[in-house]
């Protein structure tokens, strides 16, 4: 993909939608356009070149899809959104500069930020200083809504994040454990915020769940590391016989071909939290079977007639199906779209008062519907569930889903342990 920023004018972004199918494959800026009254402007800084465009790509695939039957059912009151999407090309540095320059240069009254944590907490220091409405897609990171010192009123997380993900994926892998004995454990993850944190918080539930686990070693590749002999060697010869990654995208795609030359997926266990995601799962050239995974995002579960069809529409307009990105992107638009009707304007004050608490119908709910919660403006109540990976679609079986009773619960005492409740 291209890794340069360049500009498409006005004319091309009113072209029909197989043009910008076309264009979603690309790495330049995007523009999606409706004729009549002044546009709403959305800026959505994120990664579109690289080993993790994938990241980027989908993201942005699934907000224009969406956005696109908003304007085509006449938008708000015949004002349509504009998506202004430029790549960051996974550096931090320049995804605050390019918010900036959104927010400065475009005007934008809103923010969609598509960067993962790592860039999504320098995001969210440029929009604290701002001001302006901002709609975090992709952080998962624990902390970035549950630390009160991080929360603010004008930013809000649409995606999963990894306290819900760790709670379920100890309850789920607890369970495996008593069922064969798995006490001793490594841990393999990228070594950032997210990685860290969501390791820990898993461990934590884990080990809550099933007392008797151990953890005998880890390892801790860098973000976007080409080789991982070092880790799978270390792995191999410590002899878990379980372990945990939170690897994601184009690195767990090469973590998992690099430990299946080692035997790797034969010696132990393994419990990846992200391979469920098709970009990942058609990917991996040989894909081990047995592997357990939480879904990110599968066409099969929730098993609901919405997601078959957000899939199947996704599909036939990009050739490939949706990840975990899209369909956290897609909510987003359900959500500020519901909100703009709400408010009948783009007051970031009244948008945000709009938002919290904010409730939708929702074809990636646990039971239908999505919150926005009010106390700390994350999402809650998105599908969660494990599964076991198989050679060929649907590529995850067996799929187990969370109980959100439970995970609220141990989410409030984890909240209290650090003081953030």
């Amino acid at each position: 993909m291209s890794q340069h920023d360049r500009g498409i004018d006005r004319r091309s972004a009113l072209k029909a939608s197989a043009a910008l199918g076309a264009a979603a494959m690309t790495g330049f800026p995007m523009i999606a356009r409706g004729q009549g009254r002044q546009p709403i402007k959305i800026g959505m800084p994120t990664i579109l070149s690289g080993r993790v465009a994938q990241l980027g790509v989908s993201s942005r695939n699934a907000v224009m899809m969406e956005v696109e039957k908003f304007n085509a059912a006449g938008g708000l009151d015949g004002r349509p959104i504009e998506v202004i999407v430029r790549d960051s090309r996974g550096v931090p540095a320049e995804a605050a500069r390019i918010a900036r320059e959104m927010i400065t240069s475009d005007r934008v009254d809103l923010l969609f930020d598509g960067e993962p944590s790592s860039g999504g907490f320098a995001v969210h220091e440029v929009v604290r200083e701002t001001g302006t409405l901002t709609l975090h897609l992709n952080s998962e990171t624990s902390s970035l809504t549950a630390d009160p010192r991080q929360r603010f009123w004008n930013a809000f997380r649409v995606a999963r994040q990894g306290i819900h993900d760790s709670i379920a994926g100890g309850a789920y892998a607890a369970e495996i454990v008593k069922a064969r004995n798995l006490t001793r454990w490594m841990t393999v993850s990228p070594d950032y915020a997210y990685g860290r944190d969501t390791t820990a918080e898993f461990l934590e539930y884990l080990k809550a769940f099933a007392p008797n686990v151990q953890v005998i070693g880890e390892t801790w590749p860098r973000l976007f590391q080409p080789d991982y002999t070092e880790n799978v060697t270390r792995l191999t010869q410590g002899r878990p016989q379980a372990i945990y990654s939170c690897l994601w995208a184009g690195d767990l795609v090469t973590f998992v071909e690099q430990a299946s030359l080692y035997g790797l997926f034969n010696q132990s266990q393994f419990f990846g939290v992200n391979m469920a995601d098709y970009t990942t799962l058609q990917q991996i050239k040989q894909l081990p079977r047995g592997v357990h995974s939480g879904n990110r995002y599968l066409k099969t579960f929730p098993p609901v007639p919405g997601n078959l069809a957000f899939a199947e529409d996704y599909n036939r307009r990009y050739q490939t199906y949706p990840t975990n990105w899209a369909w956290q992107s897609a909510t987003a638009v359900h959500l500020i779209t519901e909100a703009l009707k709400k408010v009948g304007g783009t007051d970031p004050r009244a948008l945000a008062n709009a938002l919290k608490g904010l409730t939708i119908d929702s074809p990636f709910g646990a039971d239908g519907k999505v919150t926005m919660r009010a106390e700390d403006q994350t999402l809650v109540g998105y599908a969660i569930g494990w599964g076991t990976t198989i050679s060929a679609d649907p590529f995850v079986e067996n799929m187990t889903a969370a109980d959100w009773t439970t995970i609220f619960r141990h989410e409030q005492e984890w909240k209290r342990s650090k003081g953030w409740a």
